[in-house]
């Protein structure tokens, strides 16, 4: 039971990792294709894999569908570590981030479903609970992101560090929200990051970093815990059948799931082919597998020996030759290109300044060029609002009365700036630098 928590809040945490470091321009063109990957093809997946288990292996129906749908979905973890080092057109990239992030939460449900009811459930029913928990969750966690965000944009907390926390306390919040809701707290933890992560928030960067960081640990923390589980003396019984399912998945599930999901949306072939390949499994099969053995289901054990080779052996085949095969395929660039990271950078890490400051009446500013200001170097006044209108002055520009001026400087020159715009306010354009008193330094 300690292993089926652990094991569920570390997949919690990967699928937020995931969701911090997606961009939603990438996925939004693939919403669709993506959506019928990670329900239709997560049931074709499941169905054929179910299929080959019973057939070949011998396994009672509830045991075949478990299996089935505990390998059915592809690992965001591995698709994401992927992403970071084959440079794949933006379509291809985002609609296999968006698939890892979406299909989670339907294989989670599928294997509770058979965990638990065993196959007492009617389809209709099933259909019915299905959906309501990936309605509920998309809204839990598209509501938490939404307003999430709203508060972190108007919230200044009192260290940068805090930013990075409370994004990520927000992703968990969804996914607890999700679960008391019964709904699907994964899929409310997913949307509630991507959300966050679009929203323009401050020490994106950081974020993005911290996140990187513990999606690490949990998976690391996912394979010590199957490495706990796993009994070695019965894997060496179970070394068939993980080759036989994951070659009926590789070969066979995958690529029919593929095929059959993007039916009217004119992916090209070549495309579909890398799809198919790239079907990753990794820390989602060890969680899912947990559940039928807290669930009491017999022989589930067998299960979780299975995805263990299973994961093992094709991720040492599927993940070094992706590249190969993306290659192969043509669908990599002869030159990559990296897209520039533009992200708001805290002041004092740049050793800088940001001043405000309200010109009133009857203040000498009044009509004086920001070039006649002459502040000291390196200061800069970036923008001014002026009855509601944010500009950017140029030299000739005048300031006039009721202007709020936005003014960079360095931490060394900041007292120097202030003394000036005191003086100036005082005696005008022809003063002299004086200190904060207006007396002559």
């Amino acid at each position: 039971l300690l292993a089926d928590h652990l094991g569920t809040v570390a997949l919690a945490v990967i699928l937020i990792e995931g969701g911090l470091t997606t961009r939603f321009s990438d996925v939004r063109r693939v919403l669709a294709p993506a959506g019928m990957l990670a329900t239709v093809g997560v049931a074709v997946s499941m169905v054929v894999t179910a299929v080959g288990a019973h057939l070949l292996l011998g396994f009672d129906w509830q045991l075949a569908l478990l299996l089935g749908a505990i390998v059915s979905s592809t690992d965001a973890a591995a698709v994401f570590s992927v992403l970071r080092v084959v440079p794949l057109p933006r379509r291809l990239a985002g609609l296999l981030e968006a698939e890892s992030g979406f299909n989670d939460a339907p294989a989670v449900i599928l294997v509770l479903m058979f965990s638990v009811t065993p196959l007492e459930m009617s389809p209709g029913h099933a259909l019915l609970e299905l959906g309501y928990e990936l309605v509920v969750g998309a809204a839990i966690g598209l509501g938490f992101g939404f307003f999430g965000s709203m508060a972190l944009r108007r919230i200044a907390l009192p260290a940068s560090g805090l930013y990075p926390l409370a994004t990520f306390g927000l992703g968990m919040v969804a996914f607890a929200a999700g679960g008391s809701a019964h709904a699907s707290g994964f899929l409310a933890a997913y949307l509630a990051a991507v959300v966050l992560a679009n929203s323009g928030l401050p020490h994106r960067s950081a974020t993005r970093s911290f996140a990187e960081g513990l999606g690490w640990l949990a998976q690391i923390g996912l394979f010590v815990l199957l490495g706990l589980l796993v009994d070695p003396s019965g894997l060496a019984a179970e070394i068939v059948p993980g080759i036989i399912t994951g070659l009926v998945l590789l070969l066979v599930a995958r690529p029919l799931s593929v095929v059959v999901s993007l039916i009217g949306f004119r992916i090209p072939w070549r495309e579909q082919v890398f799809l198919s390949w790239a079907g990753l499994r990794g820390a989602v099969p060890i969680v899912l597998a947990t559940f039928p053995i807290v669930g009491g289901v017999p022989d589930s054990v067998r299960l979780l020996n299975i995805v263990f080779i299973l994961v093992v052996v094709f991720t040492l085949i599927q993940g070094p030759s992706l590249r190969p095969v993306a290659s192969r395929l043509g669908l990599i660039p002869r030159e990559a290109t990296r897209e520039i990271q533009v992200e708001s950078a805290p002041l004092d890490v740049l050793d800088a300044e940001l001043l405000t400051m309200k010109v009133q009446a009857p203040s000498r500013l009044h009509n004086v060029t920001v070039l006649e200001l002459r502040l000291p170097d390196p200061s800069v006044i970036t923008l001014i609002i002026r009855d509601g209108r944010t500009f950017v002055p140029q030299p000739d520009t005048r300031i006039a009365i009721g202007d709020e001026l936005l003014i960079v400087t360095t931490t060394k020159t900041r007292a120097v700036a202030e003394r000036r715009l005191r003086a100036v306010s005082r005696r005008g354009k022809l003063a002299y630098w004086f200190d904060e008193f207006g007396e002559a330094e």
